[in-house]
């Protein structure tokens, strides 16, 4: 079996290419080899539509955090959600947290609305203060309803 320099060279180049794709695709992804480093909250929603696993977690637009787990409590029939945040983001503890959405066609995120408490959040700590996601077929619908009253 005789290989030809530029068989082996041609072979390197796409060898490096291919690494180099790997290695661009998990930076732009923000995957983190070894899990998510960072503390978790848990939350409690009445609605966590247009949430899933993966959906972003975001502080005055900036991306902090991401949601972990989405699950529904058998006792109260909410949804709740545990969501990671970044170590070097400290959360006062009177910080409240709505599901807002990027725009009218825009998918949904998690958004972060810092309170002023000199105390802040630690791992495993319940935000108490949220508002779930609003649909807008529902908002469309009371509006028709009783657009005369």
């Amino acid at each position: 079996m005789s290989h030809t320099a530029t068989e082996v060279t041609v072979g390197g180049l796409v060898l490096a290419g291919a690494i180099a794709f790997s290695a661009y695709a998990v930076s732009a992804t923000g995957f983190a080899i070894g899990g998510d480093r960072g503390y978790a909250l848990d939350a409690s929603f009445r609605s966590l539509e247009g949430i899933s696993v993966g959906s972003d977690v975001r502080l005055a637009g900036v991306k902090v955090g991401s949601v972990s787990e989405i699950r529904l409590n058998p006792e109260t029939y909410r949804a709740d959600m545990t969501l990671m945040v970044q170590d070097d983001v400290q959360l006062p503890d009177d910080s409240s947290i709505v599901i807002s959405s990027e725009g009218l066609l825009g998918g949904n995120f998690v958004e972060i609305s810092p309170g002023g408490s000199p105390f802040y959040y630690s791992a495993g700590d319940e935000v108490l203060d949220t508002q779930g996601s609003v649909s807008l077929i529902s908002l469309l619908l009371k509006y028709v309803a009783g657009g005369s009253e």
